[in-house]
């Protein structure tokens, strides 16, 4: 592996952590919106930078075409969750708070690993998950003697890494017979679906019926053009994340980038304080070592097992 395939993938990895947290920056700073309504044009605006790049790759339309329409249904339902979960969390939390529970997610995804898809999980493997846990009820437990929408934020927050996982399990079995860009499309074509079926139910849904007063909250609201530009912002700068963040695997191992997905507290911590002067406490500082160690350690592990497999019988 050429090592400036390697520095290319650890940047790309790198800068799709940084344009993730731009984009919950710049949602953070667009005040009045329903969640539906910047869900919608996240992935509206992602997908235009995703049919660029398939087109710019040549791999337009024919990457696209599936064998599993349920499949990517079931990936599109679970994103759609966690992202109105995660753009939930970053309105009533402070962005390092919300990056680094995001971290429970790699090891929900080790749980589900072994509960969905069989995979062995050994016990040093199922400790670290335990430990990570631990670092995430310290910080969600700063939350919870707080007002409510600091208690439904860190909700939120948690609620969006166990749809991440979920996610990201759903991905690994569509990865075995489906192409990488049809995973994508299909995931931001349906998010965007689903925002605009959230925005549109109000004008139709019942106000005597269930979880009226939630849907009628997500009613379209028209934005100046100001707000209008930065709504697009969001979806161009997680569109340019979702790319990097799916091509820096053709440069380097996952496990040797992964752990620069880590950089996201650095982003966080910079943003949060620049533009809301929000500073990370003790307990979100103590929790995210304990949790972000976790993953690390999961990592490690993972690949040391993969050097172990491949070595020659009779070493």
């Amino acid at each position: 592996m050429k090592i400036a395939g390697v520095a290319k993938g650890v940047l790309m990895r790198v800068g799709s952590a940084l344009a993730f947290s731009m984009m919950a920056t710049v949602a953070k700073l667009t005040h009045g919106y329903p969640i539906g309504q910047i869900v919608f044009f996240r992935s509206l605006f992602a997908l235009v930078v995703l049919v660029f790049w398939l087109r710019s790759r040549g791999e337009f339309p024919h990457a696209i075409r599936t064998h599993r329409p349920l499949g990517h249904l079931g990936r599109g339902l679970a994103g759609t969750c966690g992202m109105f979960s995660y753009f939930l969390a970053v309105a009533l939390l402070p962005l390092p708070d919300v990056t680094a529970i995001g971290y429970l997610a790699p090891l929900l995804v080790v749980a589900l690993a072994a509960l969905v898809l069989d995979e062995t999980v050994r016990a040093y493997r199922w400790g670290a998950v335990i430990i990570g846990f631990l670092g995430v009820i310290v910080m969600v437990g700063e939350h919870l003697g707080e007002g409510s929408g600091s208690r439904l934020g860190a909700l939120a927050a948690v609620s969006c890494a166990t749809f991440a996982a979920v996610a990201t399990i759903q991905t690994r079995r569509l990865a075995l017979s489906e192409y990488t860009g049809a995973i994508v499309f299909y995931f931001s074509a349906l998010t965007t679906l689903f925002g605009f079926l959230l925005m549109t139910a109000a004008y139709v849904w019942p106000v005597n019926a269930p979880l009226a007063d939630f849907i009628q909250d997500q009613k379209w609201v028209t934005p100046d053009w100001y707000d209008l530009f930065r709504l697009i912002a969001i979806g161009l700068l997680g569109g340019v994340g979702q790319i990097w963040l799916t091509d820096c695997v053709r440069y380097a191992e996952a496990s040797v980038i992964a752990p620069f997905d880590y950089t996201s507290i650095i982003w966080a911590v910079m943003l949060g304080y620049i533009f809301f002067n929000e500073k990370p406490t003790v307990a979100i500082l103590i929790g995210s070592a304990v949790v972000i160690a976790s993953g690390l350690f999961v990592l490690w592990r993972e690949r040391q097992l993969k050097l172990i497999r491949k070595r020659p019988i009779g070493r």
